[in-house]
């Protein structure tokens, strides 16, 4: 089994990580634009004009085998000062379980901070989900929100699409961690999330769709 696990690790960076991430930055903006295009089963809009950063990975990606393996890497962007979002910063997300699991299938995540304590959980260099009342399954649908509100206590609501089936999901047990690498590629150095946040600096041209309909949903406080 440990054996399985350890080949599994090695080879997941190669399986799961040769795309650009200019490449991922468009498949972030399509994810989010596919999702919001049904308004009466996607996000309610209320929660992301009210949330302080919001998270998408496109295809996070189930390993099989003797140990599954969560991966995925995806972008966070967060309100600035004046409301606006900012620069987008790359995630990766790991996560494993021990189990007997054959196939795999890929996954669409949207993760919404809803509140300032986590959003500077989520921007330290690796943050693990799973803490009571941290993450919660977001409500689906164009008024879900208002007739769920008085449960939304969660600082990080999530949801995932799979095989176009949207829903609520409490993603437990997956670490978040900064992706410098993809950060260079995009910023020209290795750079955490946080610095790229706070500094308020141009988003990069691959950036520019996904800022766009970020932009849709302003500030609602």
């Amino acid at each position: 089994m440990r054996r399985w696990a350890t080949l599994l690790l090695a080879v997941a960076p190669v399986v799961f990580g040769a795309e650009r991430a200019t490449e991922r930055l468009q498949d972030t903006a399509d994810v989010f634009r596919d999702i919001m295009a049904t308004p009466d089963k996607g996000i309610p809009r209320d929660l992301i004009e009210k949330s302080r950063c919001i998270v998408i990975v496109p295809g996070l990606k189930k390993g099989a085998f003797v140990v599954g393996v969560e991966l995925g890497k995806g972008f966070i962007s967060c309100r600035e000062a004046n409301g606006n979002w900012s620069a987008p910063g790359a995630v990766r997300v790991e996560g494993g379980s021990v189990g007997f699991q054959i196939g795999g299938s890929d996954t669409d995540v949207v993760m919404l901070v809803m509140n300032n304590r986590g959003a500077e959980k989520l921007l330290r260099s690796q943050f693990t989900l799973g803490a009571e009342g941290e993450i919660a399954a977001g409500p689906v649908g164009r008024d879900a929100s208002a007739e769920t509100d008085a449960e939304m206590r969660a600082e990080i609501l999530s949801w995932s699409r799979t095989h176009g089936v949207f829903a609520g999901l409490a993603l437990k047990g997956a670490t978040l961690r900064t992706d410098e690498d993809a950060n260079a590629e995009l910023y020209g150095r290795k750079m955490d999330n946080k610095q790229i946040v706070d500094s308020r600096m141009a988003p990069p041209p691959a950036a520019g769709r996904l800022i766009e309909m970020l932009s849709r949903y302003p500030q609602h406080v």
